[in-house]
């Protein structure tokens, strides 16, 4: 949701251009700010971001991406295997040279890639190599027994621009490679892709792997909060997190992790969860798969169906629930113009029931602006749960 002025909208933010009256509402009667939600050293991935929201600090239990992601599937991992995230993508060529068309192979549908996966797993899987089908684009690796010190690049860092040298390469990088082209060979006649292609669709040609990683140490919010809860995405990473952090994984019929995705839905599962549980954990992917896909237009109203449909639909039930607690934030801004993300600190909102948050000079409204106004900035985003409990544990 974080973003950075633009030409195109007079100097703007798409936050600023959004109409948020919830979000907005919450800025003037809460406590407003920015959070260094990616450590210093760190990649600005939504893995380390989301941990930092969660209340973990990546620098004392990251350990890549894929392996959060794997808890999500059900994938268990000893200590010695290594999970690699991968994604079914879109190359195409320009200029005489091979590129990233799409990260997501035109958002390829859950069942269209489940079916691409399995083939892969029939074709090249083994004792040491499993696939193992995920959502949309978004699938898993895992290599039993195996190197982990290899350099990746995300395919959504390279939109549109060419992939020499951005492969896998280091120790082990070999393997992976022949994975991926034999790979290819296999993409390139699968029925999907053929019915794909007949249908004006971008084809999966190619399997591209990173996030790698092996099984985090995490303890619970049970055991850190003495908190009962739950998590609410349509991304496996989060859920991954969530289930990491003990909480339960609520699926939400129509939750894409898209922008078309159910957005109220979400809202409500979220409510009917806080009638047993202490607290919920709802994600919101729209924002940023606009951004990637550089979609402005969309990306503004994905903000605006976020704060009516989610927070709006949120913050309206709880009023008959007694006392209670919002934390409203990005876990990284994604800039349209760059398409991917970056380190820069992210706004934030907290809003107590009773008043808890409430500032002397209240915030004319939520966006990056009125958030480096206040001159609130937490070094360490991972604090920002620890505020929004405080005094309740």
């Amino acid at each position: 949701m974080a973003d950075e002025p633009m030409a195109e909208l007079g100097g703007k933010t798409p936050l600023q251009c959004a109409h948020t009256p919830y979000m907005d509402r919450l800025a003037r009667e809460g406590q407003v700010g920015l959070a260094q939600t990616i450590p210093e050293g760190f990649p600005p991935g939504s893995d380390v971001a989301n941990l930092s929201v969660f209340g973990y600090d990546p620098a004392s239990c990251y350990s890549g991406r894929s392996p959060l992601e794997a808890a999500s599937m059900g994938v268990s991992l000893d200590s010695e295997d290594v999970s690699f995230r991968l994604n079914l993508v879109t190359l195409g060529q320009k200029d005489g040279q091979e590129i990233m068309e799409d990260f997501s192979a035109g958002h390829i549908s859950t069942e269209e890639a489940r079916a691409i996966v399995l083939t892969l797993q029939e074709e090249l899987g083994t004792d040491r190599f499993q696939f193992y089908p995920g959502v949309s684009y978004r699938h898993l690796l895992v290599w039993r027994g195996g190197v982990d010190t290899m350099t990746f690049t995300p395919p959504h860092d390279i939109t549109g621009q060419p992939i020499q040298g951005q492969l896998p390469r280091g120790e082990g990088a070999d393997c992976l490679l022949d994975l991926m082209q034999r790979a290819r060979t296999i993409l390139a006649t699968h029925p999907v892709n053929r019915q794909r292609q007949a249908e004006g669709k971008r084809p999966a040609n190619a399997a591209w792997l990173w996030g790698q990683g092996r099984a985090p140490h995490m303890p619970t919010m049970q055991e850190r909060f003495g908190l009962s809860g739950a998590v609410i995405s349509a991304v496996d990473l989060i859920k991954g997190i969530g289930i990491y952090a003990g909480l339960d994984v609520i699926e939400v019929p129509g939750a894409t992790g898209f922008i078309d995705t159910n957005y109220r839905g979400k809202a409500e599962y979220a409510l009917e969860a806080l009638q047993t549980r202490d607290y919920v954990y709802v994600h919101v992917e729209a924002p940023d798969e606009a951004s990637h896909a550089g979609l402005l237009h969309e990306k503004i109203r994905a903000i605006e169906a976020f704060d009516e449909l989610v927070v709006g639909t949120v913050f309206n039930g709880l009023q008959s629930m007694g006392d209670f607690r919002l934390l409203v934030a990005p876990d990284h801004p994604t800039p349209v113009t760059l398409m991917t993300h970056t380190s820069k600190p992210v706004p934030f909102i907290l809003y107590g029931s009773q008043g808890e948050f409430h500032s002397e000079q209240p915030a004319p409204g939520y966006d990056e602006e009125a958030a480096a106004s206040s001159g609130i900035f937490l070094a360490h985003g991972h604090e920002l749960m620890d505020r929004l409990l405080v005094a309740l544990t």
